[in-house]
């Protein structure tokens, strides 16, 4: 099977005569960037050196020809690199933060969960509107109708309940507590 490609000097003629204007047009549409240029030229003559048949055309110049097809490769380049994904390399992979355990998460959310349910409907109020609606002590007072005294003892008995309820957590607390203890007597004296 043989097929016909342009030759070499007319080619070179093309690459003289129209090459660095081909060139200047790429930079436009590729916003700068050299080296894509670069190869949007080389795949306009390639496609030149292919068909043979667009140095036979009625035109007195192949210019809009090959601005025609470089524009088409440079439309079809971006569309390309839009539809795949962001190639990243081993330097970025390394960097970048593994993603939490949500397993994990989901069974501390259900522990969570089974030991707020074991408080009083009291406690679990103060709770619910403190640490899950974000309010502040005045704010909880005022949306449960007691007062800000009995809303931090509630909150403190309610966290001081759930310390034993939850697995693992009362010991992580009691050496936090003693840590801080000790931090405050330390800083006394």
């Amino acid at each position: 099977m043989t097929t016909t490609t342009t030759d070499e000097r007319a080619l070179a003629d093309l690459q003289r005569e129209h090459g660095p204007a081909l060139l200047h047009f790429l930079l436009g549409l590729t916003f700068g960037d050299r080296q894509r240029a670069e190869d949007l030229l080389q795949e306009t003559l390639v496609r030149a050196w292919q068909h043979p048949e667009a140095f036979d055309s009625a035109y007195d110049s192949m210019r809009p020809w090959l601005f025609t097809v470089a524009r088409r490769l440079a439309i079809d380049a971006r569309r390309s690199r839009q539809a795949r994904p962001t190639e990243v390399c081993d330097a970025v992979l390394e960097t970048t933060a593994a993603g939490d355990d949500t397993a994990e998460a989901t069974v501390s959310a259900l522990d969570v969960r089974d030991a707020v349910r074991t408080l009083s409907p009291e406690h679990r109020a103060v709770l619910v509107q403190m640490y899950f609606r974000g309010l502040t002590v005045d704010e909880t007072a005022r949306a449960l109708g007691i007062p800000a005294g009995t809303v931090k003892s509630r909150s403190y008995y309610a966290l001081r309940q759930l310390s034993r309820n939850l697995p693992g957590y009362s010991s992580r607390s009691s050496s936090r507590s003693r840590a801080s203890r000790e931090t405050a007597s330390a800083a006394s004296t």
